[in-house]
């Protein structure tokens, strides 16, 4: 009965996160990333005093952040998901392992996000220095 109601658990959370609408990824694909990448290192190979495009430059940068960020809210929300469904369907025993397993979990959160935060606030605040 268990096993029964935990797949059927983890089928509806994975339905869930298959149907969620996510509009903020800017990305066309992982090869206009990595093709941007290579222009930008031919570009820096070819002449010393070849100036960076910026847009470009900040374009790839939020590129590379909506997409780990994107891969780190899943992976985040997924294994919340078994944690939760561990919770309510485990013993005593289990429930003080998933306790334990909890503070990994949420200073992985903090890290995730935070770095996160961190990285798009030093690319606002360079950015506008950078343009004066």
């Amino acid at each position: 009965m268990k096993n029964k109601l935990f797949i059927i658990s983890i089928a509806i959370i994975v339905i869930n996160i298959l149907f969620l609408n996510i509009n903020t990824v800017q990305a066309d694909g992982i090869s206009d990333v990595i093709k941007g990448g290579d222009d930008f290192v031919t570009a820096g190979s070819k002449d010393k005093y070849t100036t960076i495009n910026e847009k470009e430059l900040k374009s790839a940068s939020d590129s590379i952040y909506n997409i780990l960020l994107i891969i780190g809210m899943c992976a985040a929300v997924i294994i919340a998901g078994i944690l939760g469904i561990k919770f309510m369907i485990g013993s005593v025993e289990e429930k003080a392992k998933i306790k334990d397993a909890l503070i990994p979990f949420i200073i992985g959160c903090i890290v995730i996000f935070g770095a996160f935060s961190i990285w798009k606030i030093a690319i606002t605040l360079f950015s506008g220095i950078g343009s004066n």
